[in-house]
């Protein structure tokens, strides 16, 4: 189950996903579904459009299963997908 506590270690893809800040004033607000990930962007699809976007220059507000909120800096989730959880389950409560 993802909690705020360990959302760093799960899988990203089907969350509900808000650009909180962003260093590119564009992306900032941007809301969607997280339809796939690279080590170093999400793809979003927004109004019916995918936009990839980068980890690194956000701060993402992911909605998680049981209706919870969690913000994550993206340059903590700038791995490769099948490398988080080794890497950064240690970190999560």
């Amino acid at each position: 189950m993802i909690t705020k506590g360990n959302i760093l270690a799960h899988e990203l893809i089907g969350l509900a996903v808000e650009v909180v800040r962003s260093t590119d004033r564009k992306m900032a607000g941007m809301k969607g579904e997280v339809v796939d990930e690279t080590k170093n962007t999400l793809v979003v699809e927004i109004g019916g459009k995918e936009k990839t976007l980068p980890k690194s220059a956000c701060v993402f507000r992911f909605t998680l299963p049981d209706g919870g909120k969690a913000d994550v800096d993206g340059k903590l989730i700038a791995l490769a997908p099948e490398e988080r959880p080794k890497k950064l389950m240690r970190y999560c409560r």
